[in-house]
């Protein structure tokens, strides 16, 4: 990974982040104020030897105190020293319990033992601590064998005595918001990671990139309001979306697909716009100038005739089966160089329809005839509809719903091609947010009206095409592909193609 995913992990899961990191605060906090507070005292013991006073005596004497310094750092949880502690102060406690909150400590090379009481009063906390310590000044020279005067050789001396304190040692506030905090945002962290690894679904191009080679041709901007307006290009041609739909053109028009320009546009499962994204490229490459044939090829569910509000009832369906000719059921839309032919009525074997020679001989003719053929395809993980059809066609186009279809879905969407042998012509990713880190435009909303390039007829034309749901009212009922042809600037059909078309 890059420094570039990560950051994006931390954009996309800030809110899980800063909440993981609040709750380790939280936490902390609520423990450090449940918790009793515990006040610690220390006291202070001298040890020495007593010797005649020669230099080596006193090395002697001093060497000999730190080999036992441990010896009497342990001495101090003994009952030897604890009991006449407990007795004095009269604690009704035991010695071992006494224990729990007494520590000793000596440091290296030294001879100064340390003896610390906790407890949750501080003056009791002092006079322990000191009580301990006199114990074990006394305890000691009673243990150690005494010399030929009968006195102990080593002594122990109090040099510091405990004092109250002032404020709690335990619970330490301060630290431990500062370690539930750091254990918040670690635990943020992870769970940030851990989401990213295990989301499989397709966000962005690199995601498409681990699937397939196919080019990336495009990304349609997210639209909140794409199912009151689906032909964005002719309803607001200004938005956003509308500029997706034209830079999709533009890169499908660089395509190398061996002189052919017939293309199956479908998708892994249903929802990931593919029929709008067909309809609205065929009406971006009629408002470029190109005669365009656009094709109702999902005869289970067909949307396009729905879309464009015009008569469905025939179409491809009685075309291949031999009820009507092409002439009569393409039907011109839009004042446009665009001429659609509806799925028809559903037939029980659309996937043997689609595979026959009859539809092939059908997309042979219209790509002499038009410049561009786009047929609108079933999804190809429920049926084979589309990867039938792509065999005929020059490539298949792959719309992705961005952040809902899954890799393994794409992924198996492009084996359904490659087992045919029909070839991915590109990826077109849908529904992409146009802000956030799963922008695929970086969050800078290039549209006409950001640079002041729309003017007031303009505007005003655009707002009359929103409200208008249908679209221009089609040319007359029954056109004959001949007459398409001279309305696209061919002057005639050669009966060779009408007779294929039939």
């Amino acid at each position: 990974m890059e420094l570039s995913d990560y950051i994006r992990i931390l954009r996309k899961n800030w809110v899980i982040i800063l909440v993981a990191t609040l709750l380790g605060l939280s936490a902390a906090a609520a423990y450090s104020l449940t918790r009793t507070p515990v006040y610690e005292s220390s006291s202070t013991v001298f040890v020495s030897t007593q010797t005649s006073g020669s230099v080596a005596e006193l090395q002697q004497g001093s060497n000999f105190t730190q080999a036992r310094i441990n010896t009497y750092v342990g001495l101090v949880k003994t009952p030897v020293v604890m009991n006449p502690v407990i007795a004095e102060l009269e604690l009704g406690t035991t010695a071992e319990a006494l224990a729990g909150s007494v520590s000793a400590s000596a440091a290296l090379n030294s001879t100064l033992i340390t003896v610390t009481v906790e407890n949750t009063d501080p003056v009791l906390a002092a006079e322990i601590a000191n009580a301990l310590a006199a114990s074990l000044s006394s305890a000691v020279p009673a243990l150690e064998p005494s010399g030929e005067s009968g006195v102990s050789a080593v002594q122990l001396s109090r040099v510091r005595d405990a004092q109250p304190a002032l404020s709690p040692s335990s619970p330490n506030v301060p630290l431990n918001l500062a370690l539930g905090t750091l254990v918040g945002l670690a635990l943020g962290l992870g769970l940030a990671v851990l989401r990213t690894v295990l989301d499989t679904r397709v966000r962005n191009t690199r995601d498409v990139e681990q699937v397939t080679k196919a080019p990336m041709l495009g990304a349609i901007a997210f639209d909140p309001k794409a199912k009151e307006r689906p032909l964005i290009v002719h309803a607001d041609p200004l938005s956003p979306r509308a500029e997706s739909f034209r830079a999709l053109r533009t890169n499908l028009q660089f395509l190398d697909m061996g002189g052919r320009a017939s293309f199956v546009i479908t998708s892994s499962v249903p929802s990931e716009g593919k029929s709008t994204t067909t309809i609205n490229l065929a009406i971006a490459l009629a408002d470029a100038g190109k005669r365009v044939a656009l094709i109702d090829a999902d005869l289970r569910k067909p949307k396009v005739a729905e879309y464009l509000g015009i008569e469905g009832g025939a179409g491809l369906t009685d075309v291949l089966i031999g009820r009507a000719r092409v002439g009569d059921v393409m039907l011109p839309w839009g004042g446009r160089s665009l001429y659609v032919l509806p799925a028809g009525k559903i037939p029980p074997n659309p996937s043997e329809l689609l595979g026959s020679t009859q539809m092939q001989q059908l997309l042979e003719v219209l790509e002499r005839d038009f410049d561009v053929v786009l047929c609108d395809a079933p999804p190809l993980l429920p049926v084979t509809d589309a990867a039938i059809l792509a065999r005929a066609t020059s490539g298949a186009i792959l719309a992705i719903a961005a952040g809902r279809t899954s890799r393994h879905q794409l992924s198996g969407a492009v084996e359904a091609l490659q087992t045919v042998g029909a070839k991915v012509a590109g990826v077109v990713l849908s529904m992409v947010p146009t802000r956030g880190p799963d922008s695929y435009y970086g969050g800078y909303g290039y549209g006409y009206g950001g640079y002041g390039y729309i003017q007031k007829e303009t505007a005003q034309k655009a707002a009359r095409g929103r409200k208008r749901k249908a679209p221009v009212a089609p040319a007359p009922s029954v056109p004959t592909l001949q007459q398409a042809g001279r309305a696209t600037g061919q002057t005639q059909v050669p009966a060779t193609r009408r007779a294929a078309a039939e």
